[in-house]
């Protein structure tokens, strides 16, 4: 029904950039409709959110750690979620997952749990070398 395949990962080192796409492909509604989110998991630790953005993309959504130097953002026409990262370090490095859900609202309570997204891609691995 939905399939997300994200691109973009690889190795730098801190201090640097990059930018992750990820593409959505809908087979039901429009991707105007979902919920889109970033989430990452480093070795032996739990699946996190990163961001999420709202249907529109007027709306977005970050975690503490790293509001300030991310930005999620996405171009409907084209569907393409992008995530901006900058001023990367260490504690970065993880696999960064792509989901959506139809259910909102996307920047609302709850955005940050898993279990609230029911599509999910398959990674690209991010790792930041001090």
């Amino acid at each position: 029904q939905v399939q997300l395949a994200e691109s973009g990962g690889g190795s730098v080192q801190a201090g640097g950039s990059l930018r992750l796409s990820c593409l959505p492909r809908v087979s039901k509604f429009s991707v105007y409709n979902y919920c889109l989110a970033w989430f990452r998991q480093a070795p032996a630790k739990e699946r996190e959110a990163v961001a999420a953005i709202s249907t529109a993309g007027s709306r977005t959504v970050y975690v503490d750690s790293v509001q300030g130097r991310f930005t999620i953002s996405r171009d409907n026409p084209n569907k393409v979620l992008y995530l901006q990262m900058d001023s990367l370090k260490p504690e970065d490095t993880a696999v960064y997952y792509c989901a959506a859900d139809l259910q909102g609202p996307c920047t609302g309570a709850g955005w940050a749990e898993v279990s609230r997204y029911s599509y999910w891609g398959q990674g690209t691995q991010v790792t930041v070398s001090s």
